[in-house]
């Protein structure tokens, strides 16, 4: 007859056993998650990458307006084009704080619908403003209305996926919008030439803005039908997941990082997130890059046209395969990123590449070579915006805290417009010494930025992996560099 101890000893391997089957059935992915995950991607991703595209064209379509006459017939004077394009800026960093506590509080559907609307209407309103100060007052409303509309998406985006997957996510929803937005000259030329019969009195730039004010008012329609909520509420979203299907999503990201589940709001908790200077880093990337992207878009075709003397025509359409460039670059870095989960040598690269191309497009001699400069400028920079969300959004934990930082790096991104704007004076030209200089230092500064933090990463997974740190306040957390 066996002894108690032996008893005792084959009830514990039969526990160890049962809870090794746990385990290994808790690591076993749902099988329907493929198809699942193709099904939010289509959704998801297309919906925000659509309206993201409609989002870049209408915020950089003032220099297309300007080669078109806008100046012109304005009788823009001195810097008042660079003010006109600085006055989105103040109002578009003012409501980030703001704009994803509304938005995770009232439902993306309704928020980011409402807000694409009325853009489109202030974009209406540009196009029958004929003097400075409306122009300037109007792109102020623009500002306000756009700040709550990347951050919004980000946020969404984040909530349905987890780490290893959300780098080519935020690649596909940026670059999408950015690379078409590359051929908003296009677009504007074709728009612009309503105006040769002269219908209402109107010139060419003013129809640019009013059909781009009525493209974007259908498209605010058209989303308020396809936006899906954040995964808890996808039910309610139009043919889209059952809540069976929901909860196979919402099961992944808690497994993965462990905040699929939204607390109940705390102003102090949220604001606390502001005292990790981890948030302030990775924003700092995302405006450091933007410094050079809203530099690009706003001065690039006055640039090919007034400094490099190609036509109107091709100063607004040249712009177009640079583009393309970026949205190749980002999008193949994108998947390497997930695919090996590399983050921040993927923005040292990029930043390395940015300062190449600004050296040969303000410095080289033949028109055709500091051509090819802007292609590494706009394809640097603009791969590395994707980067820098994704850097940010795999190394933090907490639904609020992704709020809050979804909110600061997009508003860094606006600081970053606001230098980007005010670096290329109209007093400098033709060769805008001081924005070239101005680019070369963000993109140095993002490459110092990267390495300080990535190290501090390192210092702090060694530490986790013998037991002697917590990170983010999750058990078996670990940053990813």
């Amino acid at each position: 007859m066996a002894s108690y101890d032996d008893k005792a000893a084959a009830i514990e391997r039969l526990e160890e056993a049962d809870e090794s089957s746990r385990q290994s059935d808790t690591n076993v992915e749902d099988p329907r998650v493929p198809t699942i995950r193709r099904r939010v991607d289509k959704r998801l991703c297309l919906v925000l990458g659509l309206l993201y595209i409609v989002n870049q064209i209408d915020r950089i379509n003032l220099p297309v307006a300007v080669v078109a006459g806008l100046t012109k017939d304005v009788k823009l004077v001195g810097n008042q084009y660079s003010i006109i394009v600085l006055a989105f800026f103040p109002t578009y960093v003012i409501v980030q704080p703001f704009a994803t506590p509304v938005c995770r509080l009232l439902g993306p559907r309704p928020f980011l619908s409402t807000i694409i609307f009325l853009w489109g209407i202030a974009i209406l309103a540009l196009g029958f403003s004929k003097n400075f100060a409306l122009l300037t007052l109007f792109r102020a409303c623009l500002g306000a209305l756009e700040g709550g509309f990347f951050p919004g998406a980000l946020f969404l985006l984040s909530m349905w996926y987890v780490r290893s997957e959300v780098a080519k996510r935020n690649a596909a929803l940026y670059l999408m919008g950015n690379g078409a937005s590359g051929f908003g000259g296009i677009l504007a030329y074709g728009l612009m030439q309503t105006g040769n019969t002269g219908v209402g009195g109107l010139e060419k730039w003013q129809w640019i803005f009013i059909w781009e004010g009525v493209i974007t008012c259908i498209a605010a329609m058209v989303a308020y039908i396809f936006i899906v909520d954040f995964p808890e509420d996808a039910s309610k979203s139009w043919k889209f997941l059952s809540p069976d299907e929901a909860q196979v999503m919402i099961d992944r990201v808690d497994k993965d990082r462990g905040d699929a589940h939204l607390p109940p709001f705390s102003l102090k908790s949220y604001l606390k997130t502001a005292l990790d200077w981890k948030v302030w880093s990775f924003a700092a990337n995302f405006g450091l890059s933007a410094v050079v992207t809203y530099s690009v878009a706003y001065f690039l075709p006055i640039v090919l046209k007034n400094e490099l003397g190609f036509s109107q025509v091709a100063a607004l359409c040249l712009p177009a395969p640079c583009y393309a460039f970026g949205a190749i670059l980002g999008l193949t870095e994108s998947w390497l990123s997930d695919k090996y989960s590399v983050r921040g040598p993927l923005l040292i690269i990029n930043a390395t590449i940015e300062i190449i191309g600004i050296s040969v497009l303000g410095y080289a001699a033949n028109p055709s070579v500091r051509f090819f400069g802007a292609f590494l400028v706009v394809g640097g920079s603009n791969a590395n915006v994707p980067a820098s969300l994704t850097y940010q959004a795999v190394n933090i934990v907490g639904q609020w805290k992704r709020a809050f930082c979804s909110a600061t790096i997009v508003g860094m991104g606006g600081i970053g417009g606001i230098i980007g704007s005010l670096a290329f004076r109209s007093k400098d030209a033709p060769a805008y010494r001081p924005g070239l200089y101005c680019c070369l230092t963000a993109a140095a500064l993002t490459v110092v930025n990267v390495l300080c933090t990535t190290l501090y990463m390192i210092r702090k997974n060694r530490l986790q992996a013998m037991n002697r740190a917590v990170l983010e306040g999750v058990e078996g957390f670990r940053y990813t560099i």
